[in-house]
């Protein structure tokens, strides 16, 4: 089998040499057999050939065995086993030890007797093939693997995504508040600073923020004006009520979900709930999930309310600057506006 397919390449700069060789593998069966007597050529057939196994003498003029060696380890690196078989007359112990350092794979001493000559060239190409056959395998296992995991973080943005519209349909019969929110926290996660993955992160965990609006009564969530103060504090249990729904879970997203569920109210200057944290003690993505919320609460119409003109909604968001909001996150979602209105 291996003489049917395998790609043999010799160097080495004796004519004699490479005759000998050719008639050997030639009378063994191999086919495809090719050669050259130029080792400043073997860079280039390796690219032309793709060879299964090089067959290289240790002197030659121009490069020698042990530099043409150096580069194709260079080329290949340690991954790819292309084994080199080392043809030479010198038998000194410091000679193999150069070449074995080198990554020589085995030698053939010259003058070559024919049967050791196949042995060895066939016991290195079983060991090549088959090295091909694991590494393809491995490769397939890691494309499964990739998809997999693909399809399970597709699933669970999906299900973020309808958790996420199951609440908002309590009073937002369009459903795209949540989404809006997840966009529009990812973009402000990114123009923050935040790293790829923490943004991704924000984005697909921000839309649960009101998840616990399902515990909530009609009566208190689509109430039109102001709240009595007891129904207040009924509405204010959503963001308790949100953590609690999603609290327990091993995945990070879902814990991320659920410390924005609960610490979305929260205001700068500790005034929000439904624990008072004040300034940087408020996580991070909560901060930035509460103005994106905020944003498009105010600049979309619900039962109880009109849509605000993103002027109107702008200038409230100033004036909580320090107060409802981290000034920061205000100063770059102001700028984010100004450079491309509207965000969402």
């Amino acid at each position: 089998m291996e003489a049917m397919i395998a790609k043999i390449l010799i160097v080495d700069d004796q004519e004699y040499n490479v005759s000998l060789l050719e008639r050997i593998l030639g009378r063994a069966g191999y086919k495809k057999v090719y050669s050259t007597m130029d080792s400043l050529q073997v860079e280039r057939l390796l690219t032309e050939i793709e060879p299964d196994i090089i067959l290289l003498d240790l002197h030659m003029p121009g490069m020698d065995g042990l530099a043409i060696l150096k580069m194709i380890r260079e080329r290949y690196g340690p991954d790819h086993y292309l084994p080199v078989l080392m043809l030479t007359a010198d038998l000194t112990t410091e000679a193999k030890q150069q070449g074995l350092q080198a990554g020589v794979n085995d030698f053939l001493t010259k003058p070559y007797d024919r049967t050791e000559v196949i042995l060895r060239i066939t016991n290195l190409l079983r060991t090549r093939f088959l090295h091909n056959q694991l590494q393809q395998h491995n490769n397939l296992l890691e494309e499964r693997v990739r998809e997999r995991t693909k399809d399970l973080e597709q699933a669970q943005m999906e299900i973020m995504q309808l958790l996420g519209r199951a609440a908002e349909y309590r009073d937002d019969m369009t459903g795209q508040h949540t989404q809006r929110v997840g966009a529009l926290s990812g973009q402000i996660a990114e123009r923050i600073g935040l790293s790829e993955l923490e943004v991704s992160m924000i984005r697909m965990a921000a839309p649960l923020h009101d998840i616990g609006k399902i515990g909530i009564p009609d009566d208190v969530l689509l109430k039109p004006g102001r709240f009595e103060p007891h129904e207040f504090e009924r509405m204010k249990s959503h963001a308790s009520i949100g953590s609690s729904i999603l609290e327990g879970s091993s995945f990070k997203l879902l814990k991320l979900a659920q410390l924005i569920a609960l610490s979305h109210h929260e205001k700068w200057d500790g005034s929000g709930y439904p624990h008072g944290l004040k300034g940087e003690d408020i996580p991070l993505e909560a901060r930035i999930v509460a103005l994106a919320d905020f944003y498009d609460a105010l600049t979309h119409e619900r039962p109880y309310k009109r849509a605000w003109t993103q002027e109107e909604t702008l200038a409230e968001i100033k004036e909580q600057r320090g107060k409802h909001f981290d000034p920061l996150i205000v100063d770059v979602f102001i700028q984010c506006v100004s450079e491309k209105p509207p965000i969402i």
